[in-house]
């Protein structure tokens, strides 16, 4: 019998309200059917201070409710006090944290899992990863299930993870598009990003969705979906789908990809699931089918 295909919750990328973010995760923790929810703030090192406390609080909640915890680190860290904040996570050498930068492998010596913002797209550096300690790999999310195969098969043992809900993180940058929309300067930014618990969406000059801004994170407008058979994804060597977080229904979109993940439904059925649970754009999948990202589910180009 094969094993079931794991569904984790990625860390949140936005900036909401410490209340907000307890109420969330103690939803996740009794309702949800995920086995790891990954915890800790990787956009912006600015906003860790405000939401540690209650990050905190969910850990213990979720931890109490059976779930795997996994820490993140920063994406970008721009200050010392970011370089500071990764190396105190990566040195709890006891601990699984996920990495999101390299500098976080200065030191490490337990294992890790390697997270989508780090540029792993090959086989030899998946490979490297896992001489320094790396047993799971979310891919990044520009590649083909075609590409995972390949780095699944090349690194056997390595466990491979697969973002498959939510608005695709594309790039960080030093420059906060959240501040200078507002007029702000990053440094005074007043922490504007929380007026957009789902993003700043973007129009290009002809009035077409375009992109989605979170503070120095460039997102994609539309919402990724992984729609493919769970036989395509475990013949990929895909043992875990990620599921990122929104103001949609997330337990609902967790019960959804559980029920495809287990065969249950198929991939429409998937999709109007998901749209149900209100989303912020429109569904798209391009990126696993070798094309576009903003390409439709299902809908080849």
């Amino acid at each position: 019998m094969t094993d079931p295909i794991q569904l984790t919750l990625g860390p949140l990328l936005f900036h909401w309200a410490p209340d907000r973010i307890r109420d969330f995760y103690a939803r996740i923790a009794d309702e949800a059917p995920v086995d790891r929810v990954y915890l800790g703030e990787v956009v912006c090192g600015k906003r860790a201070p405000l939401i540690d406390a209650a990050l905190a609080d969910a850990a213990d909640r979720l931890t109490e409710a059976g779930k795997t915890v996994v820490w993140s680190t920063l994406g970008l860290p721009a200050l010392k006090r970011d370089r500071k904040a990764i190396a105190a996570l990566t040195a709890e050498q006891e601990m699984l944290i996920e990495i999101n930068d390299v500098s976080g492998l200065r030191g490490r010596t337990e294992p890790f899992v390697a997270g989508p913002l780090l540029n792993v797209y090959n086989e030899g550096a998946a490979r490297e990863l896992m001489t320094r300690g790396c047993v799971r790999l979310c891919a990044n999310v520009e590649l083909s299930l075609e590409a995972v195969s390949a780095i699944a098969a090349a690194c056997p043992g390595l466990e491979i993870e697969l973002f498959a809900f939510g608005r695709l993180p594309l790039a960080l940058s030093g420059r906060c598009y959240h501040a200078r929309h507002h007029g702000l300067h990053k440094d005074a930014c007043q922490f504007i990003c929380d007026r957009d618990p789902d993003g700043l969406a973007l129009k290009t000059l002809d009035g077409r969705d375009f992109l989605a801004v979170n503070g120095v994170q460039t997102l994609s407008h539309g919402v990724q979906l992984v729609d493919a058979a769970p036989e395509a994804l475990r013949a990929a060597g895909v043992t875990a789908l990620r599921l990122s977080p929104h103001t949609a229904d997330m337990v609902a979109v967790a019960r959804a990809f559980r029920d495809r993940a287990d065969g249950g439904i198929g991939g429409a059925e998937l999709a109007a699931r998901a749209v149900a649970s209100g989303l912020p754009g429109a569904l798209v999948g391009g990126y696993l089918r070798g094309e576009a990202g903003l390409q439709p589910v299902g809908m080849p180009s």
